[in-house]
């Protein structure tokens, strides 16, 4: 899911990565909103309120904005620059330092996100910190799949797949409506698994609050201990191949 690139991909790897992390930013999206009223899996909102407390001049305001889009950047520099660091050493686990990190911000929050000196001195870092995690997540996936698989916001998805369901009736070759069909079915897969964590984030909110984070960073923990016991047992199996 998380090791293969370029022809070694498959439209399955895209899926499962889609799956996963679209549930994750699902669960990250609307615990934030509930936690801080603040969207923290996209920057697209943040522009524009920038835009309209500068035109009110509530400065102080604008700046808050300003530093949500670049909390989001720094997270996607952060995520790419470990990634090709690590790449250069072992290509395999290019992956587990972002994927790591972004496990150890969610699970932060989680713990010391509500307690009340941190919160009550400005709950603002709470969505700082998870713009920063999927700031990680987004551009950790872009280079995974291509640019092919986005799990962090919706608008670009729900483009692509008005522009893919036109097309139905038009591509009439028997190849391109298989692969036009399955880019769809990664589409709506993406939406409603994204749909799925924001329904079961909101629901186990109103149990555990901000340590709803706490299920985003198992299952992120959990593919990743997946996807290391799968490279192990390639690589016994490599080895067993070689020495026969």
């Amino acid at each position: 899911m998380f090791r293969h690139q370029g022809k070694n991909r498959t439209s399955k790897h895209n899926l499962r990565l889609a799956a996963l992390l679209s549930f994750v930013a699902g669960i990250v999206n609307i615990t934030g909103v509930l936690s801080v009223k603040t969207l923290t899996t996209n920057v697209t909102g943040h522009f524009a309120f920038f835009a309209e407390e500068v035109t009110k001049h509530n400065y102080q305001a604008a700046i808050v904005f300003l530093i949500y889009t670049l909390f989001f950047l720094a997270g996607s520099f952060t995520s790419n620059f470990l990634a090709e660091v690590v790449s250069k050493k072992n290509q395999d686990l290019f992956h587990v330092a972002p994927i790591t990190i972004e496990i150890v911000i969610l699970v932060s929050l989680g713990l010391f996100g509500m307690q009340t000196d941190f919160y009550l001195f400005d709950k603002k870092w709470i969505a700082f910190g998870l713009l920063f995690a999927m700031g990680i997540q987004n551009s950790l996936v872009t280079k995974i799949s291509q640019s092919t698989v986005r799990t962090t916001h919706l608008t670009g998805l729900f483009t692509d797949l008005g522009i893919e369901l036109s097309q139905l009736f038009f591509y009439k070759k028997p190849e391109e409506r298989k692969s036009l069909k399955t880019s769809i079915y990664l589409r709506l897969s993406i939406i409603s698994f994204f749909f799925l964590g924001c329904f079961m984030g909101g629901f186990i909110y109103g149990f555990l609050a901000l340590k709803t984070l706490f299920i985003a960073a198992v299952f992120l923990f959990i593919a990743l201990y997946y996807d290391y016991i799968l490279l192990n047992f390639i690589t016994i199996k490599r080895k067993k191949i070689n020495f026969n």
